[in-house]
């Protein structure tokens, strides 16, 4: 399968207005992308091809290509960046289907369902190693330090999250305070990283910064709202994925402030059990329905869109600049 191809596979028809932007320097991405996934030790060159086929979003490398071009970086620069970006994330996700014991990534077996977990979590740290690595070949020590912070943030939130596992009292500080490290940390630096390439413009940096924060946020709000509302095609795991998981997200943490004894009883029995043993599917669905909170989350990612393209104002109006405006409502109305 070309890249072409495969690229037309696993970005949306609707992502469409703001990748069309960058499709040549995003095709350069996959190249290297994939070029870096190479390895002569047999498992990791299997796997990585496994996780390129996989495709994905491709949200974060986007982002980099996006605002490289609002700031009329034009090079080789930004492409190893975008690819770098997308190494961590994809490291992330390795290492987050081994804790959370996941079977299912993007419709199909997780890399630790079809390798097993010893396996698997050497490859999430070769991936780290690598996209550092590549970050290095341009020399720019400001990039790498923000890769490097942007990582280390990513990780203290999986172990938030990870003491946060089977909760039910979990507050929306915390859940916050985690989300902001998993999700938006990359977001804020994949969208910040070419305003650190010469010439350096620290203030539209920190702008752009701002932007990518709100935007993962959302992101991961929209998230969350899938994980309730989405048909498990389209989201290519289970729903409620989540709380068997022992995660508790914002729709139900609002929820659990408001209800009685006996259904807030229902959410604990799941995150003990981490199955639909003692209470249904249908019973925790009903809570979110019933107390509305899947409307709020709504509204809050709606607000953290309006953010978010806010804080492009101060940057120049071009074709680039629209194209991020475009993002937070592709984000907002993303079905998987």
């Amino acid at each position: 399968m070309t890249v072409d191809a495969r690229k037309a596979q696993v970005i949306p028809v609707e992502a469409s207005r703001y990748l069309d932007l960058v499709a040549g320097k995003l095709e350069a991405t996959e190249k290297v992308f994939h070029r870096c996934l190479a390895s002569d030790v047999p498992f990791v060159a299997a796997a990585g091809d496994y996780i390129f086929a996989g495709g994905g979003k491709r949200m974060r490398p986007a982002l980099v290509l996006l605002t490289a071009q609002l700031l009329d970086r034009d090079g080789d620069e930004e492409v190893t960046y975008a690819a770098v970006v997308e190494l961590i994330h994809n490291a992330t996700l390795v290492h987050d289907d081994i804790i959370d014991q996941a079977t299912l990534r993007r419709g199909r077996p997780s890399v630790n369902e079809v390798w097993g977990n010893s396996r698997t979590v050497l490859l999430g740290d070769w991936l780290y190693t690598t996209a550092m690595q590549m970050a290095l070949s341009h020399g720019n020590l400001d990039v790498v330090r923000r890769l490097c912070t942007a990582t280390l943030r990513m990780t203290e939130g999986e172990l938030l999250s990870l003491e946060s596992q089977g909760r039910a009292a979990l507050s929306t500080q915390d859940y916050f305070r985690i989300i902001d490290r998993k999700t938006a940390e990359l977001f804020a630096a994949a969208a910040s990283l070419p305003a650190l390439m010469e010439p350096v413009e620290p203030v539209h940096g920190k702008a752009l910064e701002r932007y990518g924060r709100s935007l993962g946020t959302c992101f991961q709000l929209v998230d969350d709202l899938l994980d309730f509302t989405a048909l498990e095609d389209d989201l290519g795991k289970p729903v409620l994925s989540d709380l068997k998981e022992g995660k508790l997200t914002l729709p139900l943490i609002l929820a659990m402030e408001r209800i009685d004894a006996g259904r807030r009883r229902w959410v604990e029995w799941v995150l003990e059990d981490r199955a639909f043993h003692r209470a249904t599917a249908e019973q925790i669905l009903e809570i979110v329905h019933g107390e509305g909170t899947l409307d709020e989350v709504r509204e809050l990612a709606s607000g953290l869109a309006r953010e978010a393209t806010s804080e492009l104002e101060l940057l120049p109006p071009c074709d680039a600049r629209d194209a991020l405006e475009a993002a937070p409502h592709f984000v907002l109305h993303r079905r998987r």
